[in-house]
């Protein structure tokens, strides 16, 4: 296949290859593995969604009053109309649907035909459901997310059994200025949907509404971009361009920006390796494709350090903290840094950021903010954090008979005494 982000090849029989991969995701459950015919990155968005109940739902994480507020203060708020504009006209034909989700997979706006949004509603798949593979399994806008690259979904390569009727397509969308995740837009519907054209589009609008946040300005070639929050590889922004690093380069180049006064080769190899017995020719050699990649002006030598102006999502979140601007902090945090790296200087340096964002979210007891860091792959199982965000609701508040049910789950998994968990989030 040309194109391995699209569901179909040319002249695909769109029934057979329904009964193919349904059969395929059967034995998937059944024994863990898939077979070859399935698509490599559905192969992989299983493998992730193993631990779901594949007859799940997604949960809604915001309603009413909390909804509105979100959605209003989120960046891609003033992009909607724009949304409207260009997927409108498929949302309102009576077979397809537009939606738009953040950086979590939590679906913002879901607009189309009342028939065709009843259907959805059966699914939650409604503003403010979660649809993260964490918590919808395989699907086009959390697959976006979760690989970073416009992807199509296609009926049975869904996870979840109730979603295997629909078929959709979704891209990401990132803040011009520093490359940060911000969310998706999809477009959902029936078989029909597996084409090029659909993908395309989805891809354009992500493109447009990115251009639409830059609002004309132009890009400083001088200043580099680097996003390595809730992704294996770290992505490069230079100049309008988008340079995907490897995993070792990603580590590499972490490493160097946390410490700008620059680092020996041995220092390095102990932050990167953990072996001070490591023969040096290995770094020098994984250095010198990095200065490759990165260019000559950029890598500096004795000691390794970076020259010019790079600016990096983790730095971003420290510095709001630092300021004490919590609520920034969490809205530019996608996700632990690196979280696939077992290098011991990254591993330290994703301990203390999320320490740092975690103590103070704790400290701040501010209901939206726990919500937010409980929305977070990091928080989502912080007993702790939803302890603390069912003492800080109200009673009455939609949101405290969750806070309560997952404290009291989290217990359970932990194997604490139940009567101390519910003690606590009470109190």
């Amino acid at each position: 296949m040309a194109d391995p982000w699209l569901a179909l090849e040319f002249g695909a029989d769109p029934a057979e290859r329904i009964a193919q991969v349904g059969a395929a995701h059967e034995a998937f459950l059944a024994a863990g593995t898939a077979p070859d015919r399935v698509r490599e990155v559905v192969r992989r968005s299983w493998e992730r969604s193993a631990l779901l109940d594949p007859e799940t739902s997604a949960p809604v994480d915001l309603t009413d009053d909390a909804l509105e507020s979100y959605r209003a203060a989120h960046p891609l708020a003033p992009v909607l109309p724009l949304f409207r504009d260009l997927l409108g006209g498929i949302a309102q034909d009576g077979a397809h649907l537009m939606a738009v989700c953040d950086a979590y997979g939590r679906l913002l706006w879901v607009e189309g035909h009342p028939g065709v949004l009843r259907h959805a509603e059966r699914m939650n798949f409604v503003p403010g459901a979660r649809w993260d593979e964490g918590h919808a399994g395989t699907n086009a806008p959390g697959t976006a997310l979760a690989v970073d690259h416009s992807v199509q979904i296609f009926a049975t390569e869904h996870f979840v059994r109730p979603v295997q009727r629909w078929t959709c397509a979704a891209a990401p969308i990132h803040d011009p200025a520093t490359g940060l995740l911000l969310g998706a837009v999809d477009i959902t519907g029936g078989d029909h949907l597996a084409t090029p054209q659909s993908l395309a589009l989805v891809r354009a609008t992500a493109r447009a509404a990115e251009a639409y946040l830059a609002g004309g300005r132009p890009v400083d070639p001088d200043v580099v971009h680097l996003s390595a929050l809730g992704r294996d590889e770290a992505e490069l922004r230079v100049a309008g361009r988008r340079v995907r690093l490897g995993r070792r380069h990603s580590e590499l180049l972490v490493l160097l920006l946390d410490h700008p006064q620059g680092r020996t080769g041995e220092q390095l190899g102990l932050d990167l390796y953990g072996d001070d017995r490591l023969h040096p020719v290995t770094l020098r050699a994984e250095l010198s494709r990095l200065r490759r990649t990165l260019g000559p002006e950029l890598l500096d030598s004795r000691p390794y350090r970076l020259r010019g102006t790079v600016r990096a999502d983790f730095r971003t979140v420290s510095g709001l903290l630092d300021a004490g601007d919590v609520a920034g902090a969490l809205r530019a945090y996608p996700g632990p840094l690196l979280p696939g790296s077992d290098a011991p200087g990254v591993a330290r340096l994703r301990r203390l950021i999320d320490g740092q964002l975690r103590a103070a979210v704790l400290a701040a007891a501010d209901p939206a903010l726990l919500a937010a860091w409980t929305a977070t792959p990091a928080g989502a199982d912080d007993l702790t954090a939803w302890q603390a965000l069912a003492r800080a609701l109200p009673p009455g508040a939609p949101r405290r008979p969750l806070a309560l049910a997952r404290a009291r789950q989290l217990a359970t998994e932990y194997d604490l005494p139940r009567a101390t968990s519910l003690q606590r989030a009470r109190n």
